[in-house]
């Protein structure tokens, strides 16, 4: 997917949606098979899997009234499970998205700013009519989580996440009606904290000004979020060196080996990446910023399904063909419903490949977990 890059305000208009991959150690190497992926990648050992990725604009202060392309990037931020952040680390970008010097923005700022601007989004959402869901909730006895999930329901927002942030904001079991318009914004806040948890990444980590604001983000926000520090451009030019053949590289690789000739400007430019951002930072952060959003913040696993436990194939011979990105706590139930319906509606218990043990519906899946799923008969 194309998309236009360029360093002044709103580039990005429309959002731009597509595909991203997690990467992970495929099993195909434990289990000495050469794999046949059918809805993913495997290069080298290492499996590819898709997710969707949407790519907005940037905000400007006061988004949430409206304000710049604020409504429609907010409305892009409902289908979100998780918000990569990207942040100019080099300070060389101001609030309104202008250039300026290196340095002379906070780059924590920006992480705040955000933060504000989707707990005003939620808070507006909630005070409007606010009267009416107190009622429901002091006078005919709705429950509240259930009520606020509700009203809340448009954008992501789950009962669980409400649970949370209820008690986190001190108002379980507190009237509704009673309720001040900073109770609101509390629980606003916590609500974002739940439904719309954050990656930051500290974009352009190759600039030397970026590395004491890398320290300090990591710093502050220690415990609060992960920060990675990133540099979008450097993974850029690494993949188009890749595609045209200059160069070995795979997305999340801490360095690269030069395949052919390359121009002199070509190999500075080579050298600059691998001593900047590689031997700096250990990788270029983009695929780290993916992986950490998708394993480490929603605390997704990667399961590996096959029909044949001995082989590892599927129904048409295909080696370890599919990989399933499932949420923290599915079973093997839920896996079965992943893969069609009726394996669900029939499931029977499941076999770990690794150990040949009968699995029950409810057994917890693990990351990396080889499953064979038996069903009853009709």
């Amino acid at each position: 997917m194309e998309v236009k890059i360029a360093p002044y305000p709103f580039t990005t208009i429309e959002a731009n949606k597509g595909i991203a991959y997690v990467r992970l150690e495929c099993v195909c190497k434990e289990f000495q098979v050469k794999d046949n992926p059918r809805n993913s990648l495997c290069i080298n050992g290492w499996r590819f899997a898709p997710i969707e990725l949407i790519d907005v604009a940037g905000l400007v202060p006061d988004a949430w009234k409206g304000r710049g392309l604020g409504n429609r990037f907010l409305d892009e931020l409902r289908r979100a499970s998780v918000l990569i952040h990207v942040v100019d680390a080099s300070g060389s970008t101001d609030a309104e998205g202008n250039p300026v010097k290196p340095g002379s923005r906070d780059p924590l700022l920006d992480v705040e700013f955000l933060e504000r601007e989707i707990d005003m989004w939620i808070y507006q959402i909630l005070s409007k009519d606010w009267d009416r869901t107190a009622k429901l909730i002091d006078v005919l006895r709705s429950d509240p989580a259930e009520e606020l999930a509700k009203r809340l329901s448009g954008l992501g927002v789950t009962r669980a996440h409400v649970e949370k942030a209820l008690e986190d904001s001190g108002l379980q079991g507190k009237k509704a009606a009673s309720w001040t318009q900073s109770d609101l914004q509390a629980f606003a806040s916590a609500v974002r904290r739940y439904s719309k948890p954050m990656v930051i990444a500290a974009n352009k980590a190759d600039l030397d000004v970026a590395e004491d604001n890398i320290k300090r983000l990591s710093k502050e926000l220690k415990g609060k979020y992960v920060v990675v520090p990133t540099s979008a451009e450097a993974e850029l030019a690494l993949r188009r060196a890749a595609a045209k053949g200059l160069i070995e590289y795979l997305p999340g690789d801490s360095d690269f080996v030069i395949k052919s000739n390359v121009t002199p400007k070509q190999a500075k430019a080579l050298e600059y990446i691998r001593e900047k951002v590689l031997k700096r930072w250990g990788s270029t952060g983009v695929q780290e910023a993916i992986n950490r959003a998708v394993f480490n913040v929603l605390g997704y696993v990667a399961v590996f399904p096959v029909e044949n436990e001995h082989k590892l194939t599927d129904h048409e011979g295909r080696v370890l063909p599919d990989v399933f990105l499932m949420p923290p706590g599915s079973t093997a139930r839920d896996l079965a419903f992943a893969i069609h319906t009726e394996l669900g509606e029939r499931f029977a218990f499941a076999i770990d490949v690794r150990t040949k043990k009968r699995l029950s519906g409810d057994y917890r899946l693990r990351h990396r977990d080889v499953l064979k799923i038996v069903t009853s008969p009709h």
